[in-house]
């Protein structure tokens, strides 16, 4: 079995699904991960909405490319990040400016993601975690380590029932470990693990 060459089209969010389905079967792809905001999946719609579901795997099969996984990274960045005005550019108009109403939508709509990933038939969701504590990566003025547990006990505590849908649905959440997350190196993924 040969393996899938896939593209993310988080980039390209704002072009139509058509559109894009159109240039990744002219640029050679087998595939999309689709990103889960702009234009590309409403995430409840796929959750909830069987015609919907039914539309996005005729549009895809039309161009025959696959969806394996649903990528996350704009809302899942809004789960675990403390009242950052920058995720006000992430959420839905109407909640920029609030950050606790923004991690509501980000935890729910996560939770549709998990299934919308198993309705579309994909086996994985990739994504980030947010970080309360990544603005005291700078040492000064100086980070506890209390301060640092207290942030990897708040991320637990936010996404393990988010996980517990995933597990129901059978998706894996792939975290991709990068900067600004909790989770940004070898060990601080290790940690996050544990």
């Amino acid at each position: 079995m040969s393996r899938l060459v896939t593209l993310t089209t988080c980039q390209w969010s704002d072009l139509d699904l058509e559109v894009m389905c159109q240039k990744a079967q002219a640029m050679g792809y087998d595939g999309l991960e689709l990103a889960t905001w702009g234009n590309h999946l409403d995430p409840k719609r796929a959750a909830t909405e069987t015609e919907y579901v039914a539309y996005v795997k005729g549009l895809l099969d039309r161009y025959h490319l696959k969806c394996v996984a649903l990528a996350a990274h704009v809302i899942s960045q809004c789960v675990a990040d403390d009242a950052d005005p920058r995720l006000d550019n992430f959420c839905p108009p109407a909640l920029a400016g609030k950050p606790e109403e923004i991690r509501a939508w980000a935890i729910e709509s996560m939770k549709y993601i998990a299934v919308a990933a198993k309705n579309l038939g994909c086996y994985c969701v990739t994504g980030f975690t947010g970080s309360p504590i990544w603005k005291y990566l700078y040492s000064f003025p100086q980070t506890t380590e209390a301060m640092v547990e207290a942030g990897f006990q708040r991320v637990r505590g936010l996404w393990l029932p988010i996980l517990d849908v995933f597990a129901e649905n059978g998706i894996q959440y792939a975290l991709e470990v990068h900067p600004t997350e909790i989770a940004f190196d070898y060990y601080s993924c290790k940690r996050l693990l544990e």
